[in-house]
């Protein structure tokens, strides 16, 4: 009955009207008005459910509550599904319905609550971070790929930064970490990583950390602190922050030139999201509060710590070093020498005993047996031996002028133009020197190391121009 027509009947009772003639005039029961008039206390009250009743399982259900009751204390993975009790009851003889029993074991389960742990909500101090690997999905170079994106988060403010990575390697880890400490100006006191980061494992207290980790923890001077395995909710914000990051920071799924152009543009999201007021905060934004934590962040090392893992390889008649299931090429002149193999996140380094620099190449983790190799490895090989200039990979890396050219060459003169573009590309870039030599085969000419030098650093994108004097007034005494 609603309130109105409750004062109602109160009303007139207080006017002396008897119960008769409310019935009467109300249209109501007198039993109804009877009992309206009885209640002595109308404070609110909380909703109470009644008792789930079903006939069909009352003989079932301690059978069904010890099974329910022991499922609390077994793996998660491992308990009773709805189903699963159904069929066990039907080998006990029942005879009722699948949905009766899923009705008891909704009701039961929502009494108990599931056997949820109970948390804590945490006040993270000022200089503590959380980091840990999401997937994502991006486009480089036009060729879509699967990456994985290092999360780091500050819970104090909420901030949030990441960066891709090839793989969930501990040289990614540290390599994406350091990148993330010099974007934001320190270093975190305090990291919070899981067992899936790469950086160490937890098996009871017991912490295992990887070497390389261990080594750039310690140049770093950060404290890391490992959840227990599977224990997402011990580190929430970044979890949370994975999921957030991916929605707003990578949709649509990003198309750019490379990797690291990927990594420019997701920490300039990244600084754009410290405009947002904090989810608790406000109106104060999480840039504002971010600021506490930049207080409290370790001075960055001096110097830049090279994640590299180092190993020892003996190079095969090819000039192929292995390592982790993949050939990368140094050149033929390095066949059967012993040479130092350095794993990066992006790249490999390969040198030699005495510690020159042999070669860098872009870093596999196919791990299927293919051959990574750098045309500018193989310049000098097949300039000492111009007569496999027509099978070789690097005839296959250069530009359809380059190629034609070269072909039609003489050895001696292939053997000069192949040992100039060495030059060229040494001090410019293969890329650039192989640019150059199409344009000058483009023209008729047979290139030579002066006009491919020069030409090379004038070419959209080289690096080379600042090494030497600016040529644009060249330019405007031609046209003069």
């Amino acid at each position: 009955m609603s309130e109105a027509m409750q004062d109602c009947i109160r009303e007139m009772d207080r006017d002396g009207v008897s119960q008769r003639e409310i019935s009467r005039r109300l249209h109501v029961g007198r039993n109804t008005v009877r009992r309206y008039l009885s209640v002595s206390d109308l404070s609110p009250r909380p909703r109470r459910d009644a008792p789930y009743k079903s006939p069909t399982m009352e003989p079932w259900a301690a059978t069904v509550d010890s099974w329910l009751e022991a499922d609390l204390s077994a793996p998660p993975k491992q308990r009773h599904t709805t189903n699963r009790i159904y069929e066990r009851l039907v080998e006990l003889g029942f005879r009722g319905s699948r949905s009766t029993v899923g009705h008891y074991v909704r009701h039961w389960r929502k009494e108990h609550g599931e056997g949820r742990p109970q948390m804590l909500e945490l006040a993270w101090p000022a200089d503590w971070a959380q980091a840990d690997f999401g997937h994502a999905t991006a486009t480089l170079g036009g060729e879509p790929c699967d990456l994985l994106v290092l999360v780091v988060t500050f819970p104090h403010s909420n901030a949030r930064f990441c960066r891709a990575a090839l793989a969930n390697r501990s040289e990614c880890l540290c390599d994406a970490l350091q990148a993330i400490f010099g974007h934001v100006g320190g270093v975190a006191p305090v990291v919070v990583l899981d067992n899936a980061t790469e950086g160490g494992r937890r098996v009871g207290d017991v912490v295992t950390e990887s070497r390389l980790f261990t080594q750039f923890r310690l140049h770093m001077g950060f404290e890391a602190r490992y959840c227990n395995p599977h224990a997402g909710h011990e580190k929430g914000s970044v979890e949370n922050a994975v999921g957030f990051l991916r929605r707003n920071a990578m949709v649509p799924p990003p198309d750019v030139a490379d990797i690291h152009a990927l990594n420019a543009m997701l920490l300039s999201r990244c600084d754009a999201l410290l405009e947002k007021a904090h989810y608790r905060r406000k109106p104060a934004t999480v840039g504002e509060l971010f600021e506490e934590d930049r207080r409290a962040l370790l001075k960055l090392p001096r110097a830049e710590f090279r994640a590299f893992i180092w190993k020892q390889r003996t190079a095969d008649k090819l000039g192929r070093v292995k390592a982790d299931g993949v050939f990368y090429t140094v050149g033929p002149y390095w066949s059967g020498w012993r040479l130092n193999v350095g794993l990066g996140a992006f790249s490999v380094e390969v040198e030699d005993l005495k510690g020159r620099h042999l070669a860098t190449l872009p870093r596999c983790f196919a791990a299927d047996g293919r051959t990574v190799c750098d045309p500018t490895n193989l310049l000098g090989a097949v300039s000492r031996r111009p007569r496999s200039w027509e099978l070789s990979q690097l005839r296959a890396a250069c530009p359809e002028p380059v190629r034609t050219g070269v072909d039609r060459l003489g050895m001696p003169q292939r053997r000069h133009v192949l040992k100039d573009v060495s030059v060229v590309a040494a001090s410019v870039g293969f890329k650039e020197a192989v640019g150059a030599a199409a344009i000058l085969f483009e023209q008729g000419r047979v290139p030579d190391l002066a006009s491919m030098d020069v030409l090379a650093r004038r070419l959209p994108g080289s690096t080379g121009h600042q090494a030497g004097p600016d040529l644009a007034v060249y330019d405007r005494l031609a046209g003069r």
